[in-house]
């Protein structure tokens, strides 16, 4: 009696790890990453955003991409930046794990409604891009002075 209610969930059970794996290939693997430090599979490269008063900045850890190839835009407040990354692996060699993205990417970031789209630069060093967007004049903090 018991024993077929226990090997009744068990397929059950077995049945939901199917489905969840199915699912995780479908979308590429497991879509949340496995360490606390680790990215989420299918985002390069790994982004920083900070700001200060007088701009927000972008950083891209991209080590390895050719800066030529990199198409970076902006409008309104969308940054975009897309390109390609090669790596190069060996065609005869069995890969037991290989975290090293290769192919095209693009990341499209929000940036705060007050950034200055005609006022941005980009700077490739070291295998980071940097990209620094100043805000408008108009919405910075200003100091008042009491007369």
């Amino acid at each position: 009696m018991f024993g077929q209610g226990v090997r009744l969930a068990g397929g059950l059970f077995d049945e939901f790890r199917r489905l969840e794996r199915d699912v995780d290939g479908l979308f590429g693997g497991g879509a949340w990453p496995a360490r606390i430090r680790a990215i989420a599979l299918g985002i390069y490269p790994p982004v920083n955003v900070g700001a200060t008063p007088e701009h927000v900045e972008a950083y891209l850890f991209a080590a390895g991409l050719d800066p030529e190839s990199l198409d970076i835009s902006i409008h309104q407040n969308l940054l975009t930046i897309a390109g390609t990354r090669q790596v190069k692996s060996e065609e005869n060699a069995n890969y037991y794990r290989k975290e090293r993205f290769s192919g095209a990417f693009r990341r499209v970031i929000t940036l705060p409604e007050d950034v200055d789209p005609d006022n941005v630069s980009a700077r490739y060093h070291d295998g980071g891009l940097q990209i620094p967007v100043k805000r408008r004049e108009a919405s910075r903090p200003r100091q008042i002075e009491i007369k």
